[in-house]
């Protein structure tokens, strides 16, 4: 009897360690994700694996970030990656590149709405992450980027976190050298900000 139980354990426990995952995150950014002149460990997806790592049940995170990345850079990239992690939720964090090239809002807006169908039918949900221009690109198109992604998460039912930066964008001690990507310092902010919507999805 004494061994019979110890071996529905066993199998109780491998069955366990098959399905340790309740889903993945799939990290679909930046350099502002990728953890551009930081330890891997610093970046805020890092963080948040970690806090992922020990909730109940856990998720897995994958962050395939590419630094210098734009949002056709990211379509072309996704059915792939999609294919290959099954994920139960996309974190969109893309647009600043297409921003500080001066690319057409409406083509960024295009490819980020191809992006969230393609997850969609994957059957992952996403939550789409936002981003600001400095008002040195003049109101027009400040104005028509930010809206972007405020539309999108509106004509899609998505969770949208509108600006990453919340709470710090002004304190250049929470930059690096290049006052563009954010200091270890301010990855836990960022990873609070995003946490606010994400952790809705992963209920």
């Amino acid at each position: 009897m004494r061994q019979l139980l110890i071996r529905i354990a066993a199998a109780c426990l491998a069955l366990a360690g098959s399905s340790a995952w309740a889903g993945t995150v799939l990290v679909w950014g930046d350099s502002l994700s990728a953890g551009y002149g930081l330890r891997p460990e610093q970046a805020w997806p890092s963080l948040l694996a970690k806090r992922l790592e020990d909730a109940r049940p856990p998720h897995k995170v994958v962050n395939a970030s590419i630094s210098g990345e734009t949002t056709a850079g990211g379509l072309s990239r996704l059915p792939a990656a999609l294919q290959a992690h099954k994920p139960s939720v996309v974190v969109l964090e893309l647009g600043a590149n297409d921003g500080l090239r001066g690319l057409p809002a409406k083509a960024m807006a295009a490819n980020l709405q191809s992006m969230i169908d393609a997850a969609g039918k994957s059957g992952a949900r996403v939550l789409l992450v936002g981003m600001r221009m400095p008002p040195n690109y003049g109101p027009a198109y400040t104005s028509a980027f930010e809206a972007a992604y405020r539309d999108l998460a509106k004509s899609n039912k998505i969770r949208l976190v509108p600006f990453m930066m919340e709470g710090f964008a002004d304190q250049r001690s929470m930059f690096q050298p290049d006052g563009i990507h954010p200091t270890a310092e301010a990855q836990p902010l960022i990873l609070d900000t995003i946490w606010r919507e994400l952790a809705p999805l992963l209920r």
